[in-house]
């Protein structure tokens, strides 16, 4: 950990000229205390940090840290949610959508347009607690790794596997091939989640916010499957389906979750 961080100089701001306050051109800004400090033990390198006045400095020892005022950390992060500490590092390392499954027991989540940051975010966190081989997203039509998606994931992207792929359908296809089996999450689905054997090389896949799994994605699926609902309420939010999901295929696997 570094000592106390040096002041930026009076009257410049993010956004300026100043070139300690601006990003350099193909890298990216991660910002909260655990995204900052998942950041700094994972893949991506960490080139510089900024913190706020009283803001406990989470950047390892050797990267320059400066000391900027809150609003001018809420300008670099484009959100109030930065707990007094900025950073910038690396673009995210995108995985090879390939090398998914290529574990022998691998555990894959696949969202399909899956659009708000928060959700991704959840997601990862769970997918990365449970030790999950990584999880597939769409190119398009889809939330991607941003700020506010390693803030919602606490930094656990920093250390999952992300694939982004062009067409969902093809990879999933491609994935069968591989020896995987495909079961899709849909509210009123006729097959329970707890019938359906998670063992093995397995994707689960769930649809987006709106409208859950579009029809070719669900008919590649070996099975749909439902969680059930007692409630009066329409659906589990799709970060709630993705944890009852996951940490099932662990009960299964016998790992202790």
């Amino acid at each position: 950990m570094v000592g106390k961080p040096r002041r930026v100089a009076a009257g410049s701001s993010v956004g300026s000229a100043d070139p300690r306050l601006a990003v350099a051109e193909g890298r990216a800004i991660v910002y909260g205390r655990n995204p900052v400090r998942e950041a700094g033990r994972g893949r991506r390198r960490l080139h510089r940090a900024w913190a706020a006045d009283g803001g406990t400095p989470v950047v390892p020892a050797g990267v320059p840290l400066e000391e900027a005022a809150p609003d001018e950390l809420t300008r670099l992060a484009a959100s109030p949610d930065h707990q007094g500490i900025v950073a910038e590092v690396d673009a995210y390392p995108y995985a090879d959508p390939a090398t998914m499954l290529a574990e022998e027991e691998a555990l894959v989540i696949a969202l399909d347009q899956v659009q708000d940051p928060g959700n991704l975010g959840a997601i990862c966190r769970t997918a990365e607690v449970a030790g999950a081989s990584g999880v597939v997203i769409p190119a398009r039509r889809a939330a991607a790794v941003t700020p506010a998606v390693c803030k919602a994931s606490a930094g656990a992207v920093e250390h999952l596997s992300l694939a982004r792929v062009t067409n969902l359908v093809t990879w999933l296809e491609q994935a069968k091939q591989q020896g995987a089996w495909i079961h899709g999450a849909q509210a009123g689905a006729d097959a329970a989640y707890l019938d359906v054997d998670l063992s093995g090389p397995t994707v689960l896949v769930l649809g987006g916010e709106a409208k859950g799994l579009r029809p070719l994605v669900a008919k590649a699926c070996d099975t749909v499957v439902a969680i059930p609902q007692h409630g009066r309420i329409g659906a589990l939010n799709v970060s709630a389906a993705a944890a009852v999901l996951i940490f099932e295929a662990l009960r299964q696997r016998g790992i202790d979750g």
